[in-house]
């Protein structure tokens, strides 16, 4: 249990003072806002046009490109099963529904935006007309602008055809995958296709006269997985506390290793990871995604070092930044009560052979210190001062380690032993590491000097 399950009076005014300046400087109907610390939701928040009438955790709002998080999450379920992977081209499992365009690109590209592809669909405004208007891949992927897997260029007709992959493995339309596959495991039953009562209606507010005109509602069809989901502050917090890694029905729709391989940046540009936008804000690292469709805007962020994630929900048009104000509400609690750490606790079954491994190493002459983490986990870290440091999962023989973090990232850490057991050096990517600087004993690349230790100037 959390050992502090509320969030100060301070804190509460200061989410409500944040969520009152957004709807009245915004100008929309209603705005929504939300925070999840641990898991779990801890303030919710609302402010309304209408006196008496603010909405509440359960009135439904359009979350537009929230919306490519769920189906982002469809196609890694995919690849953790084993029918998929992520540098397929996607044609290979579309067949012939696969248009000319979408030729040799990767589903990794199309989940970073990477691939190259136009931003909108060829023809009328895809969020304002019916889908009826396109109805197959090939109607709603135009031309590539830019060559595959160089720059980040923001593809709504990409996850249109990442939603028809997840449709045509599971031979089942995209939405009712995503509820049996998603939804209901995580608890989230608000989270429709179409509206459903109560829902907040979506408003055009004119640039310069406090006036509004509803905005149209429309079934796009094949488009649905770029952002027709609608959604309720209540489920939404569910999804950024499951897509912070943080609770027990988590695990069942991916595991945690999974949900960080989404929040590593995936785009040359750092912006984006498999299905989730990356923010940096207030020195803190960010991973979630920002919508808007006709009428509504939406924010959801979660910051897994904090145990923090914030939603905001409007429903007009533009005007109302409901990203930024989704990341402010996250700021005010991590500012104001930063999270505290879980108590150290001793492992209740250290492994021999892995503490023989803990302790100084020498790369060449640089020292580093090797510490033994929960899980058989290792970390690699400079003695003093600056260098390569790494966290290392281990593989599943037991014997080697995969680096997760900056130059070692992905590379193997083996060690090696002598007859007797004892750890002799390790060897990371060809570099060895010893136990002594330029051990004699060790296989060096390019040997050591017999003479040893023995230039003085």
């Amino acid at each position: 249990m959390p050992e502090f399950d509320e969030l100060l009076p301070e804190t509460r005014r200061a989410l409500h003072h944040s969520i009152a300046v957004g709807q009245a400087e915004g100008r929309t109907p209603s705005l929504v806002g939300a925070v999840v610390r641990d898991g779990r939701a801890v303030w919710t928040g609302s402010r309304s046009c209408v006196d008496g009438h603010a909405p509440d955790v359960n009135t439904q709002y359009r979350i537009g490109s929230i919306t490519k998080t769920f189906a982002a999450v469809l196609v890694m379920r995919l690849r953790d099963a084993g029918r998929l992977d992520l540098d397929d081209p996607v044609g290979k499992h579309l067949g012939g529904q696969s248009p000319a365009a979408a030729d040799g690109l990767t589903i990794r590209q199309l989940l970073s935006h990477t691939a190259g592809l136009a931003a909108e669909t060829p023809g009328p405004w895809w969020e304002r007309t019916p889908g009826d208007l396109r109805p197959e891949p090939a109607d709603v992927v135009g031309e590539r602008l830019h060559p595959a897997g160089q720059r980040f260029h923001y593809s709504n007709p990409g996850y249109a055809l990442l939603g028809t992959l997840a449709q045509t493995l599971h031979n089942a339309p995209w939405y009712e995958v995503l509820r049996s596959e998603v939804l209901q495991p995580l608890g989230m039953p608000r989270t429709t296709l179409l509206p459903q009562a109560p829902h907040a209606g979506g408003f055009a507010v004119h640039p310069y006269a406090d006036v509004m005109q509803p905005e149209v509602v429309e079934d796009t069809g094949i488009m649905a997985p770029a952002g027709q989901l609608w959604s309720t502050a209540a489920d939404l917090c569910r999804w950024a506390a499951f897509l912070g890694g943080a609770g027990d029905p988590a695990a069942v729709v991916l595991s945690p290793d999974t949900l960080a391989e989404m929040r590593r940046p995936a785009a040359p540009d750092g912006s984006y990871g498999l299905g989730l936008q990356l923010l940096a804000a207030n020195g803190r690292s960010l991973a979630g995604h920002t919508g808007s469709m006709p009428g509504f805007v939406a924010g959801l962020w979660t910051s897994p070092d904090d145990g923090l994630a914030a939603v905001a929900l409007a429903n007009a048009t533009s005007g109302t930044p409901a990203g930024t104000i989704a990341a402010g509400l996250l700021g005010i609690v991590a500012d104001r009560e930063p999270a505290i750490p879980q108590p150290w606790r001793p492992s209740s079954d250290p492994d021999p052979e892995l503490l023989a491994l803990t302790g100084a190493w020498f790369w060449g002459t640089a020292p580093y210190t090797l510490h033994l983490r929960a899980g058989r986990a290792l970390e690699l870290r400079p003695a003093s001062g600056s260098g390569r440091a790494s966290r290392f999962r281990p593989a599943p023989d037991g014997t080697t380690w995969t680096g997760l973090d900056d130059y070692f990232a992905g590379e193997t850490l083996r060690p090696v032993r002598a007859p007797s057991g004892a750890p002799t050096h390790l060897d990371l990517g060809t570099f060895i590491l010893t136990r002594t600087p330029y051990d004699p004993t060790a296989p060096i690349p390019g040997g050591t000097h017999p003479d040893g230790w023995s230039v003085t100037l």
